[in-house]
């Protein structure tokens, strides 16, 4: 009996992808090229603005960036390189998510500091363009993005390392519709994606004094790529003796997170890409909001840094852009700092940022009018930072 056409068609994507991924893979073990900022003579910073708040946060983050950072723009050791041609209207206009030439200008960056952009949904008035940010991560292989969270008077200091690349993103856009009734897509996982992310997490952990890690799937019914992920993370794990490793399943994490016994001995979180955007904006909410909350994502050579939250349209249709909480994009502005090598300006900033945020609160973020503006808050921190030199 001959198969129906719809699932031998479907056989055949299912092939072709099967395929893509075996050459990634190659590329994975290939990449081998670590960025020691310490050797450069020049760092180059890619500025991407973004959309919406984007370019309005952008302003107020590199404000703080380079008074912190003012001797080493006054040596030459940094450069500032803005990149133009990522907003969504040039975007939609070329059909690409991420237009070539500007890809290329990318890659002339050693890091990248990014404001938030807008992946159109079907609702909406753009064509229906796959992910910027996941094309940036993909194309640079920004393997792990690091989010902390810490929220002092909960004793809580969070770093979560999600893997960023593969899971259920990474064919996001190559799902197969057999038929009128059924739509299938994927979740895919490697072992050497999953290695990796998992020593760059225990790496931290031992170079910051952690004493667990923990990782978060849905293993107990995602049995094969979940299973595997743990499967990958205990075996790195045999190399760091001295770090605990336990495991929480992705929904009880999400409940019960501020539960303190649920919770107790958290430190450092790995967990798989979906997973891991969700648990993360549960905690940045814990925090006291996605515009509290920041990421950098690492590879080997690239690296890239950026605000959690999106474009704030709600806040630009009512003209109340300028109140937007640049914090997000400010701490990010911080964890660059800290990855090349200005580990000593992030803990400053970290400190006056808790002046500003928890203990002063002279000037409150509320994202309206009765609230401080980004550029008052900016002012505001800029002056705490002098004050407390």
């Amino acid at each position: 009996m001959s198969l129906d056409p719809n699932i031998t068609a479907a056989q055949e994507k299912f092939g072709e992808l099967i395929q893509s991924e075996y050459e990634r893979i190659d590329r994975m073990k290939a990449d081998t090229e670590v960025t020691d900022f310490e050797k450069l003579n020049k760092i180059v910073v890619g500025i991407l603005p973004g959309d919406g708040i984007g370019p309005l946060i952008m302003k107020q983050a590199l404000r703080v960036f380079q008074h912190l950072m003012e001797p080493e723009f006054a040596s030459g050791r940094l450069e500032l390189r803005t990149i133009e041609g990522m907003t969504i209207e040039n975007r939609a206009a070329r059909l690409q998510s991420l237009p070539d030439e500007v890809f290329e200008d990318v890659k002339k960056c050693n890091v990248l500091l990014k404001g938030p952009m807008v992946t159109p949904r079907a609702s909406d008035p753009w064509p229906n363009l796959i992910s910027a940010n996941s094309l940036l991560r993909r194309g640079l292989e920004l393997y792990a993005a690091v989010r902390p969270i810490r929220i002092p008077d909960k004793n809580i200091d969070w770093t979560f390392f999600r893997e960023n690349i593969e899971g259920e993103y990474i064919w996001g856009n190559k799902g197969i519709q057999v038929n009128e009734d059924l739509a299938v897509d994927f979740k895919v996982q490697t072992r050497q994606g999953s290695e990796r992310i998992a020593r760059s997490a225990f790496e931290f952990a031992r170079k910051n004094g952690k004493k667990n890690v923990t990782i978060v799937t849905k293993a107990n019914i995602v049995k094969l790529a979940d299973g595997n992920f743990i499967k990958a993370v205990r075996k790195v794990g045999e190399e760091y003796p001295e770090i605990e490793i336990q495991e929480r399943l992705v929904d009880a994490m999400c409940a019960k997170m501020m539960d303190p016994e649920f919770s107790k001995g958290i430190e450092v979180i790995v967990l798989p890409n979906l997973y891991g955007d969700i648990v993360t904006d549960v905690a940045a909410e814990h925090q006291g909001g996605l515009g509290t909350a920041s990421s950098s994502n690492l590879g080997n050579k690239y690296a890239m840094f950026e605000a959690i939250h999106g474009t704030a349209p709600f806040l630009m249709e009512r003209g109340r852009g300028d109140y937007a909480d640049p914090c997000s994009l400010i701490r990010a502005a911080g964890m660059m700092m800290a990855h090349i090598g200005y580990g000593d300006r992030k803990n400053r900033l970290d400190e006056a940022l808790d002046v500003c945020t928890i203990t002063e609160r002279k000037y409150v973020i509320t994202t309206d009018r009765d609230g401080a503006s980004a550029e008052e808050f900016t002012d505001y921190l800029l002056e705490t930072l002098n004050r407390l030199k």
